[in-house]
């Protein structure tokens, strides 16, 4: 069963696609497009538990539609080191290229300089393109990078390097984990700030 009505956000006016499955144990709220919410939920849901999830969610709605509203003004240019450039006819694929050349290029020398002051060693680093994760440390210690972090500015990248060697030595988010980035990234939380909301 599906329902479509309307809601306002801030002067913005939103469709609302709503799916009543009696499969559903939980309700989801999505943005599929800049003025587009779906809802799925039970059957037993009602339109006014809808609005007032809507209502409870404004910020994260607005947060999502400037997501969208960015990647569409941007889509006809691609970032490299924090700085944006036209795209030129580079397909994808060839940004994967660029993007992997210079994370090759760019953080082992991170890696290296920051493991000596840290005094913790990798086993090795891998490369990769991830859609959910920056960086990850794994039972051996060995590195892995996203190759899209080439797009942020030099302060994330060493960031993400910093919290990733900081796994070597604790491999969880206790607080002696983040004592340890703290030690070497004082301003982590600016920089984490900026690596969530610079795409």
């Amino acid at each position: 069963m599906i329902e479509k009505f309307k809601v306002k956000i801030n002067y913005e006016v939103y469709d609302v696609l709503w799916k009543k499955k009696v499969s559903n144990k939980h309700v989801y709220l999505r943005l599929k497009d800049k003025n587009l919410l779906e809802i799925s939920s039970n059957k037993y849901f009602s339109k006014l538990e809808a609005v007032d999830l809507i209502n409870r969610q404004k910020d994260w709605i607005v947060n999502r539609r400037d997501v969208f509203l960015r990647k569409e003004k941007n889509k006809d240019s691609y970032l490299l080191y924090g700085k944006r450039y036209p795209l030129e006819n580079k397909e994808q694929k060839d940004l994967d290229i660029l993007y992997k050349e210079k994370a090759k290029e760019l953080i082992p020398k991170l890696v290296d300089e920051f493991a000596n002051k840290m005094s913790l060693y990798p086993t090795s680093i891998k490369y990769r393109k991830n859609k959910r994760t920056w960086g990850s440390c794994n039972y051996k210690n060995g590195l892995n990078f996203n190759i899209l972090l080439t797009q942020f500015p030099l302060e994330v990248i060493e960031y993400v390097v910093i919290h990733e060697l900081a796994h070597i030595k604790h491999k969880n988010h206790s607080k002696a984990f983040w004592n340890l980035v703290y030690k070497y990234c004082n301003d982590y939380k600016q920089r984490e700030k900026l690596l969530k909301s610079f795409l």
